[in-house]
C-alpha cells in the first residue's frame, strides 16, 4: 500500500497539528507554524516510510517550527518609544488573553511540549521521548511535571478567594 494524497494527510492531520502549534506558542505565531510544518513536511513526505506514524512524523516537525520560533523570540528585541513602568502580559489592547495560555507559558518548553503532544495530540509517551530526543521516562516526567505544575497554578485563584480562605 502506497501514501495517500497529501492533500488527504492535510485534511486528516491538520487540526491536530494546529492544536499543537497553538499550544506551543500562542495565537499569534500558531498559524505560520502550521503552514511552515505542513511545507516542510510537503518536502519530505515522498520519502516518508509508508508504515510511518504520520501524525508522530507532524507533531516532530511541528515541534521544530515551534522551537525555531522560541530562538527567534529569544533573540530578537522589540522596538518601541516607551519603556512600560512595569510589563504586564494581560490585558493589553490586542493581546489574547486567556488564562490556559497563561499558565502554559508559564512551563518550561519540555514540560509544555510533553503535556502538549500527550494530552492534546494523543501521541504515546515514547514518540514524545523521540520528538524530544529523551527517554521514555523522561518524557513521561516531563508531562506529570507539567501537569501538576499547571494543577497548582491553572485556574489563577482571584485575590479575594485567596483572602477569604477559599479552596480551588
Amino acid at each position: 500500500m502506497g501514501l495517500k494524497p497529501f492533500e488527504k494527510i492535510v485534511t486528516e492531520h491538520g487540526p491536530v497539528v494546529l492544536r499543537v502549534c497553538r499550544a506551543l506558542l500562542g495565537p499569534v505565531d500558531s498559524e505560520d507554524a502550521w503552514s511552515e510544518t505542513f511545507l516542510a513536511a510537503l518536502r519530505g513526505y515522498p520519502d516518508l516510510d509508508p508504515g510511518a506514524n504520520v501524525e508522530a512524523w507532524l507533531v516532530t516537525i511541528a515541534h521544530r517550527k515551534a522551537v525555531d520560533v522560541h530562538r527567534v523570540r529569544q533573540r530578537t528585541a522589540i522596538p518601541t518609544d516607551d519603556v512600560p513602568e512595569q510589563e504586564s502580559r494581560r490585558d493589553l489592547p490586542g493581546e489574547w488573553n486567556h488564562e490556559l495560555w497563561d499558565a502554559l507559558a508559564e512551563l518550561p518548553f519540555t514540560q509544555r511540549a510533553a503535556v502538549v503532544y500527550h494530552h492534546l495530540a494523543g501521541l504515546p509517551y515514547a514518540e514524545i521521548a523521540r520528538i524530544l530526543g529523551n527517554s521514555t521516562d523522561a518524557a513521561r516526567r516531563a508531562a506529570a511535571d507539567g501537569i501538576a505544575r499547571l494543577r497548582r497554578t491553572y485556574p489563577p485563584r482571584s485575590e479575594s478567594l485567596a483572602q477569604e480562605g477559599a479552596v480551588r
